[in-house]
């Protein structure tokens, strides 16, 4: 987890990200947004700790400026087989968040064998904004991917041949409530290993929502949570499996996010012994349009001996 130093309304990124909220945009708003967001970071690192989970926290640099430094899964991700992935962004000032002393600092202490790097996608225009674009069912290797400004078919291509993934990625459109499309397939969806959340309502092509359906129940018998468009809108797509110490599993979201969710949607997914654990980030929701999944990359790598 990257904590910030210049965390605020990010005027590059507000065209295609609907949870991005106009009133944080205001320059009398600009003073208080830092410290707060710092709050709800600090207070979720100390509550993650308090579960038994591992976290690493890097600081931000404060030059150069990065609004969005607080939301590093979209920039790298790691993998099992001892990869990392860095990617191609579509906002010019989110490009700088890639830090090659933080790949340094997970080479020397971790076991890396190789480093993708499709940030080259940037000079043809077309991007894969990491696990933000993508969601990866990591044990059966399938990747989901929404097609979007930020997502282009060509690279999420280029990841599945390169990470030997399924062929063809399961690629499809999704929008919210006024029609618009959703800027992040992460926003819409979550895989665990016992349970899968999706919101079905913002896939309006049948046939693409069937294929996505039979995917998650063929592969990895998960427990299937079916979210609203207005549950989306609290960001309750935007969850992460984490695992702690003791080996149990944890779906992190945020306050909002659980909040939104019924009684049943709760009980449903404990019944698959998977702990719901939320977060208060609502300033940093609502200023970065990012909830609690982006704001965790999650280390697959194994430690140096």
């Amino acid at each position: 987890m990257i904590r910030p130093a210049c965390f605020c309304f990010n005027t590059e990124t507000a065209s295609s990200n609907v949870f991005q909220k106009d009133q944080y945009a205001d320059p009398s708003a600009t003073n208080k947004i830092p410290q707060q967001a710092l709050k709800e970071f600090d207070h979720m690192v100390e509550q993650l700790r308090s579960y038994g989970v591992d976290v690493d926290v890097i600081d931000d640099t404060p030059s150069p400026i990065k609004p969005d430094a607080i939301f590093p899964n979209n920039w790298f991700s790691t993998h099992s087989d001892g990869t990392i992935v860095l990617y191609p962004m579509l906002a010019e000032n989110r490009r700088i968040e890639r830090r090659q002393d933080i790949i340094k600092h997970l080479c020397q202490t971790h076991h890396v064998t190789a480093i993708v790097d499709l940030s080259v996608y940037e000079q043809r225009n077309q991007f894969l904004e990491g696990t933000g674009s993508l969601v990866l069912d990591r044990i059966n290797k399938i990747l989901y991917a929404i097609r979007s400004p930020r997502t282009h078919d060509t690279v999420v291509q280029r990841f599945t041949e390169l990470m030997n993934y399924q062929q063809p990625p399961i690629m499809f459109d999704s929008v919210d409530d006024n029609q618009k499309p959703i800027y992040h397939t992460n926003v819409i969806m979550a895989i665990g290993t016992r349970v899968a959340i999706i919101c079905l309502e913002s896939i309006v092509d049948q046939e693409q929502r069937n294929t996505i359906v039979k995917s998650l129940e063929q592969n990895g018998k998960r427990k299937i949570i079916n979210i609203t468009l207005e549950q989306l809108k609290n960001f309750a797509g935007n969850m992460l499996e984490v695992k702690n110490k003791q080996g149990d599993y944890l779906l992190a979201m945020s306050k909002a996010a659980y909040d939104s969710l019924t009684n049943e949607q709760k009980n449903l997914i404990e019944a698959t012994n998977t702990k719901l654990i939320c977060f208060d980030v609502s300033t940093i929701e609502q200023c970065g349009g990012g909830s609690v999944r982006c704001m965790i990359a999650e280390n697959f790598l194994a430690e140096s001996i």
